[in-house]
This record gives C-alpha cells, sequence and structure tokens, in this order.
C-alpha cells in the first residue's frame, strides 16, 4: 500500500542519492571546488572572533577603572578660535585642589604627574611609568595591592622616596614581591619600596596598566619632575545618577580656574568610560567589518569556482542527464539534482571553515595570548552566507542542465 506523498519522498531521496553519488566519484574536484568557501568562511570566524574579543577586553579594562571615573585631560590650546594642531593647554596642582575643595558632585580626586624613568635595581633595570599620585590612587583606579602598603598623606607632606611597583617592573627587574622593604633607584635616586601592585591584566588597547611605578605626587613634583603639570586628572562621581552634574561641576570650576569666559572653548577634556567604549567600539566594529568584508570576498570567490566545476559537470554528464530523461526525470528532478550538488558543496565548506576558524581563533588566544571571542552570530551568518552562496551560483548550472533536450543528450558523445 503506498500513502500519499510517499512516491515524492523517494523521488527526492533518490535524487539526493544521485547527487551524492555524483560528487564521491570525483573527491578531489570536489574538495578543490570547495576551498574557496572554506578559506572564506574560516577567514570570517577568525576575524569577526578577533574583533569581538578586543572589544571585550576594552569592556573588561573599563569595568576594572569603574563606571564612575572621570578623567580629565588638557585640551587643545585656542587663539583668536584657531586651535593649535600641537599645543596642548595645561592641567596644574592647583586645578586638582580646586576640584576638590569646590567640587559639589565630586567623591574623590585624583592628580597624575608621569615621566619614562629607568628604575635600576642590583644588576638589573627597566624602562618604565614613573606615575607620581595621591594615596588614594588604589579606590579611585580600582588596584589592590599584592604586598606591602600603599603611602600615606604623610608620605606626601613629607616627599618621602618611597614607591610602588607594578607587576610588569618586578617582572623586568626580574624580582618577586619580596622586593617589599628594598631599595631601587629611580632616576638615579634612591626609593624604599613599600609595597607592590595585583596585577590588573591586559590594557585592552589602553596600554599595561601592571608596568608602571607610584610614587608620592609632591615627591615627583618637588624631587624628580620639578614640574607642577599634570597629564591628568581622575575624579570619581558619587553615583552613576550624579555623572553628568559632576561634568558640570569640573567643568564649571576649571573654567574659573583656567579664566575662560562664559561661551568660550574650554582647554580641557572631559570624558567618562562610556566614552571609551563608544570611540574604541566604534573603531572595533568597523575594523572587524572592513576585515570581514575582505574575507568575504573568498565566498564570492568560492561560488564563482562551484558555478565554474558545476558547468563543466553538466557537459561532461550531458548524456547521463539524457539517460534520465528518458526514464521519466522531469525538469524539476534535473534541476533539484545539481542544485543539491551545489548546495552540499557549499555546506561542506561552511562547516570545514567554521571548524578551522574557530580552531585558528582558539589558537590564537592559547599561544599568542590573543584575545578572541567566537560568536554563535558569527558561526550562523558565515554558514548561512556559504549556503545562499551554493544557491545563488547553483542555479544556473542546475536551470542548464534541466534545458537540455533529452534527444540531443542521447547522441552526445
Amino acid at each position: 500500500m503506498r500513502f500519499p506523498g510517499m512516491g515524492r519522498t523517494l523521488l527526492i531521496r533518490e535524487t539526493l542519492a544521485v547527487s551524492l553519488g555524483a560528487l564521491r566519484v570525483n573527491k578531489l574536484r570536489s574538495l578543490l571546488t570547495m576551498l574557496g568557501i572554506v578559506i572564506g568562511v574560516a577567514a570570517v570566524i577568525a576575524m569577526v572572533a578577533l574583533g569581538r574579543g578586543a572589544q571585550n577586553s576594552v569592556n573588561d579594562r573599563i569595568a576594572a577603572l569603574g563606571t564612575t571615573l572621570l578623567t580629565v585631560n588638557p585640551g587643545q590650546v585656542t587663539t583668536r578660535g584657531i586651535a593649535s594642531a600641537t599645543d596642548r593647554a595645561k592641567l596644574t596642582t592647583d586645578d586638582a585642589d580646586a576640584l576638590a575643595r569646590d567640587g559639589r558632585y565630586i567623591a574623590a580626586v585624583e592628580p597624575e604627574m608621569s615621566r619614562s624613568l629607568q628604575v635600576q635595581f642590583g644588576g638589573s633595570n627597566a624602562n618604565t611609568t614613573v606615575l607620581g599620585t595621591t594615596p588614594n590612587y588604589l579606590d579611585v583606579r580600582k588596584y589592590t595591592l599584592a604586598a606591602g602598603t600603599m603611602f600615606t598623606q604623610n608620605d606626601d607632606d613629607a616627599r618621602s622616596r618611597v614607591a610602588v611597583l607594578g607587576q610588569t617592573v618586578l617582572a623586568n627587574l626580574g624580582v618577586g614581591n619580596d622586593i617589599v622593604g628594598q631599595e631601587v633607584r629611580i632616576n638615579s635616586m634612591p626609593f624604599k619600596v613599600i609595597g607592590t601592585l595585583a596585577s590588573k591584566g591586559s590594557g585592552g588597547g589602553f596600554g599595561d596598566p601592571d608596568d608602571e611605578v607610584l610614587i608620592p605626587i609632591s615627591t615627583a613634583r618637588f624631587r624628580v619632575f620639578t614640574t607642577k603639570e599634570l597629564r591628568t586628572i581622575g575624579v570619581l562621581a558619587p553615583s552613576e545618577s550624579l555623572i553628568t552634574r559632576s561634568m558640570v561641576d569640573i567643568d564649571r570650576i576649571l573654567r574659573r580656574s583656567h579664566h575662560i569666559a562664559p561661551g568660550g572653548a574650554p582647554d580641557f577634556q572631559v570624558r567618562n568610560q562610556a566614552d571609551f567604549l563608544n570611540t574604541f567600539a566604534a573603531t572595533t566594529q568597523a575594523f572587524t567589518m572592513l576585515l570581514a568584508g575582505i574575507a568575504a570576498v573568498s565566498l564570492i570567490v568560492g561560488g564563482i569556482g562551484i558555478m565554474n566545476i558545476m558547468l563543466v559537470s553538466v557537459t561532461e554528464r550531458t548524456r547521463e542527464i539524457g539517460v534520465r530523461k528518458a526514464l521519466g526525470a522531469t525538469r524539476r528532478n534535473i534541476l533539484l539534482q545539481f542544485l543539491i550538488e551545489s548546495v552540499v558543496l557549499s555546506l561542506l565548506g561552511g562547516l570545514i571553515g567554521v571548524s578551522i576558524g574557530a580552531g585558528s581563533a582558539i589558537l590564537f588566544r592559547l599561544l599568542l595570548s590573543w584575545n578572541t571571542a567566537v560568536s554563535g552570530s558569527s558561526i550562523l551568518l558565515a554558514f548561512g552566507f556559504s549556503a545562499l552562496v551554493g544557491v545563488a551560483f547553483g542555479v544556473w548550472p542546475a536551470r542548464r542542465a534541466a534545458s537540455l533536450d533529452p534527444i540531443v543528450s542521447l547522441r552526445y558523445e
């Protein structure tokens, strides 16, 4: 007894078996045909994984800094309405004092001055960032100590030569946390190491946060750098809901401190962590899309290769097509047969490409310590696009095979 639809099911299964059989007969040609799809899909997966990994790294870095942290940086110097391309305005310790004294929506102020200097310990030396800052640096910048203590306000007032070292500095000097209590030389001046910082990890595009030496800001100002100019000022807002008011507060105080008339262009910049995140995210996304677009060209080239091979296959199997039509195969059966062959080539290529791309991203993370993140959406997108390529570039050869005249096909040698 034959149920309705059974004949159609058997016909589809037979067509599928014939299509797969044709691909098995020419294994090497099928593999070479899939190569373009494999390379394209693998490249798309790997490039998107690198882009997403970089963005995740920035998110982690900003979360580590704190969502209520505001950063005040020197701005451009403007003369008669024209901004200088090279000169920068100045932030000084007086600006930091004004913020701490007059801020109504400011929870903490942490000024920083820095230079790249040589640090020596025994016979080892390292070039690192020496950062003059205040004792609240750990709270504002969300650092923790691995050993020892942080310098105090008394150390700052006394301009004491004490230092706290980051983990990268320790590694470069070839020492560990047991260096606490010993002496290093910074710019040829002796400093006692009173603590070491716990590692912050990757900088996510902001440099190495562990490659720094902290010293009291008064020591830096009067003993090491001999300047009152600051690199930046970190400001903590009381809460996320008060960030806007804190930024208005900073703008009001610094305009008054810098004698900027109402409506005049400020010579400083106030940035929050969301600004850094949005800017970097936009740049990363554009770069990722560019790389993925270039990689997608391989998919198009692979699709053209599939179409070329399928056209050759139609020519080689003209007599076979004639025999099938003579035995009752319809135009739709022939069309479906060759379309299945094209789609199977694309899907197999896509599957292999996904495996290679995801595997490459994992290897980059394990062997090179790159930040990579393989997402399900990128896998589905690349795999779906490879299937679309198989359909798009397989239709013409399939239609050409379906349109062959059975009489002419049977006579073909």
